[in-house]
């Protein structure tokens, strides 16, 4: 799951702006509620899933109305929710005392480097070189190298972290942490892109984002008053 998440995730940027993926990509939210349902048998209250409402209205408003979609971006983003919904739910199923959430990524990477070698080597890897050289050629060797070293880490180092915030909250809760991420993304694309938005992509954004608060709110009025009663079984948080 996590490696096909990811690949999803970057056909939907290569098909469509960036800010439009990430605009698609907070519905991840409503995907984990609907898995942590399902596997671990965590119910969301009603108060916490009507606050997903806002957030799926503004993804469809900000889609309608962005000028760079299609259908290939949209799917592709919309799978790379539901194969990172399941790799939330069963990456926090598999985190325990003795395996914790560094080991679990650990292990997670591997396999996903495994199933996904065989393939970049037999579809792309006689473009290989010649895509390498192209690049050197417009930036030079030394930016080249720098920078595919700093994404590598980069990339590693913001996984690692959410996986680290993933065994301290709920799978939900770690949907909607990652709408804040996609926050800073949409604009950045807009700031260092030069990526337009719509007025009625702006407006869906900015509902979406929203509706992220509300969730925020919702979740912490349900957790104290989850507190009060002495409720048994295991919180969702840990």
């Amino acid at each position: 799951m996590h490696a096909i998440g990811h690949i999803a995730a970057n056909i939907s940027f290569a098909a469509v702006a960036i800010s439009l993926t990430h605009t698609v990509k907070t519905l991840e939210p409503a995907f984990n509620v609907i898995l942590s349902r399902l596997i671990l048998g965590e119910a969301t209250p009603l108060p916490v899933v009507l606050t997903l409402v806002p957030i799926m209205f503004g993804v469809g408003l900000a889609s309608a109305g962005e000028l760079s979609f299609n259908w290939t971006g949209f799917i592709s983003a919309m799978l790379s929710n539901l194969t990172f919904g399941f790799r939330a739910v069963w990456g926090k199923a598999a985190m325990t005392k003795t395996l914790d959430s560094t080991a679990v990524y650990a292990y997670t990477t591997l396999i996903s480097m495994i199933v996904c070698l065989p393939f970049a080597i037999g579809m792309e890897g006689g473009l290989l070189q010649s895509g390498a050289a192209t690049a050197i050629a417009q930036v030079g060797e030394s930016r080249f190298y720098t920078d595919l070293f700093m994404v590598g880490l980069l990339y590693h180092l913001y996984n690692q972290f959410a996986f680290n915030t993933l065994q301290r909250v709920s799978p939900v809760s770690h949907g909607v942490c990652n709408v804040v991420k996609r926050v800073v993304i949409i604009f950045s694309s807009v700031i260092f892109f030069n990526q337009t938005l719509t007025q009625q992509a702006l407006i869906g954004t900015v509902i979406a984002l929203i509706g992220t608060w509300l969730y925020t709110e919702a979740s912490s009025k349900h957790k104290h008053k989850k507190a009060d009663p002495g409720i048994g079984g295991k919180p969702a948080a840990e």
